[in-house]
């Protein structure tokens, strides 16, 4: 008998038996994952919103070396975090089945992972102060270190609901983390507690997402065990939480020599430059990458629906990253001014100088949904390595002339490495370089030709006196621009999106168009076969 998409069941047996078999019928995955995506979409675009905001006020309220602290700080600290979820909440999204004893065993290794990184990050507080020659990092990182407990506890509820798609759920615990969290941040940093409303905003996050995902989730854990089949978990999750730290630790070292080299003004010029920039690029990849990982992972052992589900997602990501990216590098100066004033000026060229990067990751981070669903982490690993080396290079390269060199060296060591990380990447699944190349080269000369005709028609109307008024004029131009484009030349796909959206497709199951249930349900010992 078929069941519902519009219920997911719960049952509980005794002596902690619980079986989350969240018994979503996805027989039409396509439809799911475009509402899932929608849904998650929404979340972020409110939980960005909410950040901007939050950076906004912090960089009216505060210093250049207040964030430069904070920075310091975290460049230790983020990559202790990389481990508190040991990799294990996405092995507990891509495994097809799941049983009660195997959640319950995640969860407490994280606990365990979440308790030892805390006191890691007690004990290198002194480590952190001699290395910058700063005292006021030891408090901050003592403090930083009950995030690690609170990001552990969290994982595997926020893995359950992540599995069971969610997302509407999930969203609004993000929304609800970030409002409450930021407010907290805004009232104390009006208050004059300066860069401790940061540190306020960083551990609260955490805190309040990890009590609301309990709640929604609905699941108690039961007696750690060893469960067959937890140790390829284990192999899974180790191995995506090591390519975590290479790629962190890669893409975080032009903060780390900064800080190091130059200060923490100079690191708070180039921090805040640096999160603007990403951060979109981020929000997007964050709020499609979830939905399509649990998809695809679904669909690993089916090329053809393997291929268009892929690309389909990856069509739809780089639609929205790329234009955001070159408008925001074209427009930068207005942008900076309105929102963050003029004592950011230093940060504009640095803003402009990370776009390059950022367009190449645009199109290149949505290769983990492809690599980790099929199970090719362990490619990830070395792709992760090999970046790693060249992001390191180029970043000395420029460290002697500050933070635009830095900027430039990361930049280029980004964009030499874009083809030969598409053609590593898809070797051996069923989508090709060219597939990726044509799917992104729609948006990127849609991009082009939208901020073109806005940066003409803000250039021949003149300054409207107002940056803001500047800023609404060429936001309108580039997006009319940019959808006439981009639906002239995909209408096929739009019109497919929401349908899918709004109604359920005919098309039956054996036509790639429907997918077998997300989750099979692991029968207990006591059910009945």
């Amino acid at each position: 008998m078929p069941v519902s998409t519009r219920r997911i069941k719960r049952r509980f047996f005794s002596k902690g038996a619980f079986m989350s078999v969240a018994e979503v019928d996805l027989r039409d995955i396509k439809r799911t994952t475009v509402r899932g995506g929608v849904a998650n979409l929404l979340g972020q675009a409110g939980s960005f919103s909410l950040r901007l905001g939050f950076m906004v006020a912090a960089a009216r309220l505060l210093n250049p070396e207040d964030f430069g602290l904070l920075a310091m700080v975290t460049v230790f600290t983020a990559v202790l975090n990389l481990f508190a979820t040991a990799g294990l909440s996405s092995a507990t999204v891509q495994k097809a089945t799941i049983s009660q004893e195997e959640v319950s065993t995640l969860f407490w290794i994280n606990i365990l992972v979440g308790a030892a990184l805390s006191l890691l990050c007690l004990l290198i507080a002194p480590l952190v102060v001699a290395f910058y020659h700063e005292p006021r990092l030891f408090w901050i990182t003592v403090t930083m270190s009950l995030g690690f407990l609170f990001s552990a506890a969290g994982v595997q509820p926020l893995a359950l609901l992540q599995r069971q798609l969610r997302y509407v759920a999930l969203s609004g615990i993000e929304f609800f983390g970030q409002l409450t969290s930021l407010s907290i941040a805004v009232a104390l940093a009006v208050a004059g507690y300066g860069y401790w409303a940061l540190v306020a905003a960083a551990i609260l996050l955490p805190a309040i997402m990890t009590a609301s995902a309990w709640v929604a989730a609905a699941w108690a854990p039961g007696k750690p065990s060893w469960p067959e089949g937890i140790g390829s978990m284990l192999h899974f999750g180790g191995t995506l939480t090591l390519n975590g730290v290479v790629s962190y630790m890669s893409y975080s070292f032009d903060r780390f020599v900064l800080g190091r080299m130059w200060g923490a003004s100079a690191l708070g010029y180039y921090g805040v430059a640096s999160q603007l920039i990403f951060t979109p690029a981020q929000t997007l990849n964050t709020a499609v990458g979830g939905v399509m990982f649990s998809a695809l992972s679904r669909l690993q052992n089916d090329g053809v629906r393997f291929r268009n589900c892929f690309l389909k997602g990856y069509s739809l990501y780089v639609s929205m990253a790329l234009p955001i990216t070159i408008f925001a590098a074209v427009f930068a100066k207005d942008i900076f001014l309105v929102a963050l004033g003029p004592k950011w000026t230093n940060s504009i060229i640095i803003f402009q100088l990370l776009a390059p990067a950022v367009l190449v990751l645009g199109i290149i981070n949505p290769m983990a949904w492809l690599v980790f669903s099929t199970r090719r982490h362990v490619r990830s690993l070395k792709i992760a390595l090999v970046i790693a080396v060249l992001v390191v290079a180029g970043c000395l390269a420029g460290l002697p002339y500050g933070p635009k060199g830095v900027a430039v060296g990361f930049s280029a060591a980004m964009v030499a490495w874009l083809l030969p990380h598409l053609i590593w990447c898809v070797r051996g699944t069923p989508v090709s370089t060219l597939d990726i190349l044509r799917t992104a080269s729609r948006p990127l000369f849609a991009a082009v030709v939208g901020v073109a005709l806005a940066y003409l028609a803000a250039s021949f109307v003149g300054s409207f006196q107002s940056r803001i008024l500047d800023l609404l004029l060429a936001c309108g131009v580039m997006g009319a621009t940019y959808s006439g484009l981009m639906i002239a030349m995909g209408k096929d796909f739009y019109l497919d999106l929401v349908k899918s959206l709004m109604g359920r497709s005919a098309t039956q199951y054996e036509t790639g168009d429907l997918a077998p249930p997300l989750f099979t349900p692991v029968k207990l010992a006591h059910e009945s076969e």
